[in-house]
């Protein structure tokens, strides 16, 4: 059976800036009057989704099918909703599950989200995500600001900014060298002091973006590894380009959920040749280091509480 929602229907046009009104239009007209100019946008990864659960009231959340042109999540961990309130004193909207390319969502149709949060004010945004490790010098529940990013889609083409440009958001050539804002990474790093997570556990560096939804192969985890990526994952990249191009600043921020595999595995090839399966084995101490979303889920939820309060913080201090 189809996912609803799935693909995107052919009447809604995502190069016609009315297409985004028409969302962010029908959310203002029902948000309360004291959130009526909404600050920071918060986008929640895997299993990230209880940071909406901080936010102070007035309070209120609309799932995605009740919102004009709104795709739906279909993902575990991932619940489909917009949560407006407060945080730390700023008016903020969280973004419980997003769309992914590998759901059979167009890319402007997986970051359609971010250019309604343009819409009704948001200036600066926080995106979340559960990621792989490739840094061999990260551990499971690590936290990593990212620096930088490497768009595997993006590379062969697949980019959110691909058709005609929509010039009230932004121009036809952006940059994304400056992507993740300096000062809030500053800040972020400041802020994980204040709540007391250790500095052992803040990492900085590359995301890498894969499509999905398939997780990576051996040769593919060291290939990334060997490009400059300290972590990998199949969201952020699009989000993160539309809004720069919108002009608004980003924090980036990694749960290192699991060590990705990238081990040479065991060689048939020695085993047959040598009779001695002993020496058929090139790392079998990793070679069945297998991920599965049950483990990112469960290293995301141990994490929860470190990742509010942090996120809190860093929008305190902003």
């Amino acid at each position: 059976m189809a996912t609803p929602n799935a693909v995107p229907p052919p009447n809604i046009d995502y190069f016609n800036i009315e297409t985004y009104s028409a969302a962010a239009n029908w959310i203002k007209a029902r948000l309360p009057p004291a959130m009526k100019t909404v600050e920071v946008g918060i986008i929640c990864g895997s299993g990230l989704g209880g940071l909406a659960d901080t936010l102070e009231a007035p309070r209120v959340e609309f799932e995605y099918k009740d919102i004009p042109n709104f795709a739906v999540s279909t993902v575990s961990g991932h619940a489909g909703k917009l949560v407006f309130g407060y945080l730390s004193g700023k008016a903020t909207v969280c973004m419980v599950g997003r769309k992914h390319l590998y759901e059979g969502h167009s890319l402007l149709r997986t970051v359609f989200p971010v250019r309604v949060m343009k819409l009704i004010g948001v200036h600066t945004i926080l995106v979340t995500n559960a990621a792989g490790g490739l840094n061999s010098n990260f551990n499971v529940a690590d936290i990593m600001i990212i620096q930088d990013h490497i768009s595997l889609p993006g590379l062969a083409g697949l980019s959110p900014l691909v058709g005609p440009n929509l010039d009230v958001f932004g121009a036809r050539f952006p940059p994304t060298s400056d992507a993740y804002d300096y000062d809030l990474r500053l800040i972020a790093f400041k802020a994980s002091q204040l709540v007391g997570i250790p500095k052992e556990c803040m990492q900085e560096g590359v995301y890498c973006m894969v499509a999905g939804p398939s997780y990576e192969s051996r040769a593919e985890a060291r290939h990334l590894r060997t490009m400059g990526g300290d972590c990998v994952g199949m969201s952020t990249v699009p989000e993160v380009i539309i809004a720069r191009h919108c002009g608004m600043r980003v924090l980036g921020l990694s749960l290192i959920t699991n060590h990705v595999n990238q081990s040479l595995g065991k060689s048939a090839k020695l085993e047959a040749f040598s009779g001695n399966a002993a020496t058929a084995s090139n790392n079998l101490a990793h070679d069945s280091n297998i991920v599965n979303h049950q483990e990112v889920l469960e290293t995301s939820d141990k994490r929860s509480k470190d990742m509010q309060a942090l996120v809190k913080t860093i929008v305190k201090l902003m």
